[in-house]
């Protein structure tokens, strides 16, 4: 058993690090509140955003359209970005990002498709330097706040290699947002653009429309605005769910320490109440040898 000089320090050393635990569990549902309230302002807007397309969309356009051009089917190459954290303490969080990416990857070249690697995030970064794989280009700057000009940013380089046929689709790997406690990694496609088919409203009605000048002039400022969105929707997302999961895993950690506490003190108990019968035995014993 340990001493109990031994025992104090422990303990002592262990309180602290559950008073930072419960600090950085504090500060992370702060930032998830603001988060979480970024990707739900979002939601409404990318909803809309794509219900107007579909109603501009028509087959036709594509051929008049860069954003909408169907790649071919040979020499095919795929632009994927990946988005992590630049900070850790969050569990799987990253892990589970990377994983979904490499399987991306050996499922693209699997098909004879080419990959350019776009990163964002330390934690991306690190790794797949590691493994000594080629970068097309990395950022670090977005962090846990991104901005429209964050977006705006990584989507135009990628809109104008897409353009120019450098490459033939563009998708990103992000952390979908569902809860504070369930945010699954992500493949989603954001380049050609595909509008859906158009939602009817109420009595199966498309909604009325005023488009001026055109509906192609309207369609050619729409496009970049819609990609520039899902960039920012993958951007916030992987945010909300960075923080969800650093929340969960500090108070994980805040509850382990309070758990190896009580087992710590509980050993202190034990090891002062041995010390403390030692010394009476002695000082039985000592009284024993001096009465004889």
């Amino acid at each position: 058993m340990a001493k109990p000089r031994e025992l104090r320090r422990r303990i002592k050393s262990v309180q602290n690090t559950r008073k930072i635990t419960r600090t950085m569990e504090l500060v992370a549902t702060s930032r998830l509140k603001r988060a979480q309230d970024r990707v739900i302002a979002t939601r409404p807007y990318a909803t809309a955003l794509a219900e107007v397309l579909a109603e501009l969309y028509a087959p036709e356009l594509a051929e008049r359209f860069p954003l909408l051009r169907q790649p071919a089917g040979v020499g095919r190459r795929v632009a994927l970005v990946v988005v992590t954290s630049n900070r850790g303490l969050c569990g799987a969080f990253n892990a589970n990002l990377i994983r979904e990416a490499r399987r991306r990857i050996e499922q693209l070249e699997a098909q004879g498709t080419g990959v350019d690697l776009h990163l964002i995030g330390k934690k991306g970064i690190t790794y797949f330097k590691f493994t000594k794989r080629p970068l097309a280009s990395q950022r670090t700057d977005i962090g846990d706040k991104p901005t429209t000009a964050h977006a705006a940013d990584v989507a135009a380089p990628l809109m104008a290699q897409f353009a120019s046929g450098a490459v033939d689709g563009v998708e990103v790997v992000f952390s979908q947002f569902k809860s504070a406690v369930s945010s699954p990694p992500t493949v989603a496609r954001i380049l050609p653009v595909e509008p859906k088919a158009a939602t009817r409203g109420s009595g199966g009605v498309s909604p009325s429309y005023i488009l001026k000048p055109s509906a192609e002039a309207i369609l050619a400022e729409l496009l970049p605005l819609y990609v520039r969105n899902q960039v920012y929707r993958a951007l916030v997302e992987t945010a909300a769910g960075f923080l969800g999961a650093q929340r969960t895993a500090m108070k994980n950690a805040t509850d382990n320490a309070g758990e190896m506490l009580d087992s710590l003190q509980r050993t202190l108990n034990r090891a002062r109440q041995a010390q403390i019968t030692q010394e009476l035995a002695e000082i039985v014993g000592g009284a024993e040898a001096l009465k004889g």
